[in-house]
């Protein structure tokens, strides 16, 4: 009499030919799972996991950086432009540059047509959320662990009393009245910060360490990052140094915790810390001549 158990396990039909052309690779992206009867099919699409990390090139961080220097600089001449022709025609155009309302205003466009070419290069050239390729990943409840570190990293600050710093900075022209000096202060804790982290840690920092590793990946963004705000503090090797070690800070955080939003936590209250004490230090920021700012 046959094996039942026998009959039964040759009945079963051999369709491993099915499953010969599956991409076992686990690193290729896979395709979105079978919609389920009955369920809504309308519901957003399951985008894929990016075959590589970062998904851009070296070639897509370049052209972010190009349109970012020329966006600023063509926003600053067309505001320039419209306030001189139009708002204040009798003041100097060397007094309206000194404006911090309008250099606010020029980069607050530049910075949101660079943020939508960067959503546009990710999810229309990659097909990739941003938020995914980039590794925002929220910290949630240990959010302010990453503010405290911000508050901490202002110690670095403390090297400018042992170093040769310059008495005044061009950065400092923007507060020579208060006003201004609090428009420049939000801007320093909110857009600012923001869309530095999106470019140097978001797209820069892991285009770097896919290639050389973390080390040089954090030692190789600082320094761009140092070296973009030289101008503000009259290029004085010092003030590049202490920026250059903030940079540090905020791309190691980075890198460990494999979270944009982390950094810019980070960021954000240094920046704010550095502002609260330089406007108690200065009486609300009515006497600058006290010390020198290391914000943003």
């Amino acid at each position: 009499m046959p094996n039942v158990q026998t009959e039964q396990f040759l009945s079963i039909p051999d369709n491993s030919h099915l499953n010969s052309s599956v991409n076992t690779d686990p690193l290729a992206p896979q395709p979105p799972p079978m919609p389920v009867p009955g369920q809504d099919s309308l519901r957003p699409p399951v985008w894929p996991i990016p075959a590589r990390d970062p998904v851009w090139t070296g070639w897509d961080v370049l052209q972010i950086a190009a349109l970012a220097l020329l966006a600023i600089l063509g926003m600053q001449a067309a505001v320039l432009f419209v306030t001189k022709e139009f708002i204040y025609p009798r003041i100097p155009l060397r007094d309206l540059v000194q404006k911090p309302i309008l250099a606010i205003v020029a980069q607050l466009i530049a910075y949101l047509l660079v943020a939508q070419f960067m959503v546009m290069l990710v999810e229309g050239k990659y097909h990739v959320r941003f938020g995914q390729a980039i590794r925002w990943n929220w910290p949630a409840s240990r959010a302010w662990l990453f503010l405290a570190i911000g508050v901490a990293t202002v110690v670095l600050d403390f090297l400018s009393r042992f170093l040769p710093m310059p008495k005044s900075t061009p950065f400092e022209e923007f507060f020579e009245r208060p006003l201004d000096a609090y428009l420049i202060s939000i801007f320093a804790i909110t857009l600012g910060p923001l869309m530095e982290e999106l470019f140097f840690r978001g797209f820069l920092y892991p285009l770097i360490a896919r290639r050389l590793g973390a080390v040089w990946g954090v030692l190789l963004t600082a320094l761009p990052f140092a070296l973009m705000h030289s101008v503000q503090y009259g290029n004085a090797w010092s003030a590049v140094l202490v920026i250059f070690l903030v940079g540090v800070v905020l791309t190691t955080v980075r890198a460990v915790t494999n979270s944009v939003a982390s950094g810019l936590l980070v960021h954000v209250s240094y920046n704010a810390t550095l502002m609260l004490l330089a406007a108690l230090a200065t009486d609300g920021f009515r006497h600058m001549e006290q010390g020198v700012l290391f914000a943003r």
